[in-house]
């Protein structure tokens, strides 16, 4: 489904037009009715000849009502410049178009509106002054149709235009994160909240749970209308009603995003390439405060400029906007800035939540235009040269690339060694060559202090070094990694540097061969009273010379090897054993052979049935 939008000077019959293509009025305000004139977004809809439903946004055109002619901007496939064949083209005129070139509309068509009321020598006049008014703009070339909305001549022309156009637009992409800028909330009875947008980067569906942002209200989708039909599912692209479950009008305002939970969250800065239009009055200096507009959202903002002390009209510059208030953005993203009287300019949003830049810096400005003009490799590793890690769905949204499209980029720069991959498929956690780097050095950091502070301990446990890392789900395939590249080595569940020794005194030492030589006296009877304290015995441990079985309890991993041996031939041939059996069976107390037993119970060695134990794999039915 696509969406059309008008633009042009009030008064050139921008709404009769739509009434006239559509037979929808509108103009739904009553104050609008009686003036005349679109004060607020008007909305209809047709039926292509084909049977392509589109639909229309109709804007304001007088000069005091621009915010709401921007508000209509965002979202549409195809303008319609729409100039009174009368009067020609007037100042508003000439700022929609400059607000449509800014916001990156490069379909539309100019209708010439009246025509019964000019001759045809004027309207061929006004044809060619339009023609080289597009000329420098991103509608050059667009076609040029005359029309009389009242008599319908020319609207199956315009029609025809229209569908022609539309042919060749590409259909939005659902990138699965679902965008509705809010241009209108109300409440119907019966049903609750309404709200009102077009719907851009991903589907909504009704039960689906979203997010208003700001202020982060979650809800859930009641009901999808779109055309005065209800439906249970709509595409990118689609002008849509939303009825949302749990939320009062006043908590949800134009300006803010109805989106999916967990990804989209508001910003005070950004950076941006903007542009200043060549009719500007004067240049916009740094520092200066100007009104912003962008998707829904109006607001405030500072212009800090990156490159220069002022941007002359006509020119460009990287610049960051210092926001009154949060608004919901993406990279990508257009947006125009306004002095009360006039528009200014515009341009692109190239970073979300970016951190304050020092001015005049050559590789800040160079990573800038990486990510807003270099290939989809570079973006991307612009992208992870700022965060340094980053997962798929963020990495999608900062390089303003689809995450399907993302996958191929992101393995062959892996395969390059241009970035290190953790983890599989679109669940990877992505790292920049410097930040990989960082993860190595931060464990390195953490293991000389633990060695330093430990010195008796073969390492870190592995599970505290994760929770140390703070990763998440990627601890384990970090370590991995790590362990992979040899920046650090496993042994058994400890994690040490590869040049680390555990260092012992000779009191130590000394401890350690008093209590080997207690195992060796009495293997399956050892005294308690020699275990070492806890670093020493873990130490043994992880040197595999004893087998900690329970508190209290110690054998040598010789003695106990043993033990397991003979208690399995039993069982292969007698089928079970019993405690007091084991016991006998070692010439030692009840309390090593329960212990022992135990422990081969959790080792899933045997497993106990009643007062006896029988081997694990048969009463499971393995083997």
């Amino acid at each position: 489904m696509f969406v059309l939008g008008t633009a042009g000077h009030i008064d050139h019959g921008k709404s009769v037009l739509v009434r006239a293509l559509t037979g929808i009025e509108p103009d739904r305000l009553r104050e609008e009715k009686e003036r005349g004139m679109t004060i607020d977004l008007g909305f209809a809809w047709m039926k292509l000849p084909g049977g392509e439903e589109i639909g229309i946004v109709d804007v304001p055109g007088h000069e005091r009502l621009i915010r709401n002619m921007l508000a209509g901007v965002g979202g549409i496939d195809l303008a319609l410049l729409v100039v009174d064949a009368r009067e020609g083209v007037m100042l508003q005129t000439r700022e929609h178009l400059a607000i449509l070139d800014i916001m990156g509309v490069s379909r539309g068509l100019v209708v010439l509106t009246k025509k019964d009321l000019v001759d045809d020598a004027k309207l061929d006049t006004l044809g060619k002054e339009v023609e080289a008014i597009i000329a420098p703009t991103a509608l050059a070339g667009s076609p040029v149709v005359a029309v009389s909305a009242l008599k319908g001549e020319g609207l199956a022309e315009l029609v025809s235009s229209i569908e022609m156009l539309l042919a060749a637009v590409p259909p939005r992409l659902d990138s699965g994160r679902p965008r509705l800028p809010v241009d209108r909330s109300f409440t119907l009875p019966g049903s609750g909240t309404v709200v009102t947008g077009t719907l851009l980067g991903g589907s909504l569906a009704v039960g689906r749970e979203v997010e208003i942002v700001p202020p982060g209200l979650r809800s859930r989708v009641r009901g999808i209308q779109t055309h005065r039909s209800f439906v249970d599912f709509a595409a990118p692209g689609t002008r849509v009603g939303v009825n949302l479950a749990g939320i009062s009008p006043g908590d949800i305002h134009r300006g803010n995003v109805l989106t999916v939970p967990g990804w989209l969250s508001a910003t005070t800065m950004i950076s941006v390439r903007l542009s200043l239009l060549g009719q500007a009055s004067r240049p916009l200096i740094h520092n200066t405060t100007v009104n912003f507009y962008t998707g829904s959202t109006r607001g405030m903002a500072r212009v800090r400029l990156l490159d220069k002390d002022d941007i002359k009209p006509g020119e460009d510059a990287w610049a960051q906007l210092m926001l009154s208030k949060p608004v919901a953005v993406v990279k990508g993203d257009r947006f125009i800035i306004r002095s009360p009287q006039a528009t200014l300019g515009g341009g692109e949003i190239m970073e979300v939540h970016t951190r304050r830049y020092r001015r005049r810096q050559p590789d800040v400005i160079r990573n800038l235009e990486q990510k807003g003009y270099g290939t989809a490799e570079e973006r991307v590793l612009a992208a992870l040269e700022k965060h340094r890690s980053m997962d798929f769905a963020a990495l999608s949204g900062e390089s303003n690339i689809n995450v399907t499209e993302l996958v191929p980029i992101v393995e062959s720069l892996i395969e390059k060694g241009e970035l290190v991959g953790i983890g599989e498929g679109k669940k990877k956690l992505l790292f920049s060559p410097a930040g990989w780097m960082g993860i190595e050095g931060r464990v390195t950091s953490i293991l000389e202090e633990y060695h330093r502070r430990l010195p008796v301990r073969p390492g870190i446990p592995r599970a505290e070094l994760g929770s140390r890392l703070k990763m998440g789900a990627h601890n384990s395939p970090v370590i991995g990694k790590l362990i992979d590249s040899g920046v650090v080595v496993e042994e058994g569940n400890y994690i040490r540097l590869p040049g680390y020794q555990v260092r012992l005194t000779a009191e130590q030492q000394h401890i350690i061969d008093r209590f080997i030589r207690s195992l060796e006296e009495s293997p399956f009877a050892p005294a308690g009273d020699s275990i070492p304290e806890t670093d020493l015995l873990n130490l043994l441990v992880a040197r595999k010379q004893v087998v900690r079985v329970s508190e209290g309890v110690v054998f040598s991993l010789k003695a106990y090897n043993e033990m397991v041996a003979r208690i399995t031939s039993h069982l292969e041939k007698e089928g079970s054993i019993t405690a007091a059996a084991v016991r006998d069976m070692f010439k030692t107390s009840r309390k090593y052979a329960i212990a022992l037993l135990e422990y081969m119970d959790g080792a899933r060695i045997t497993r106990r049935i009643g007062d006896r134990r029988v081997l694990y794999r048969e009463a499971s039915g393995e083997g």
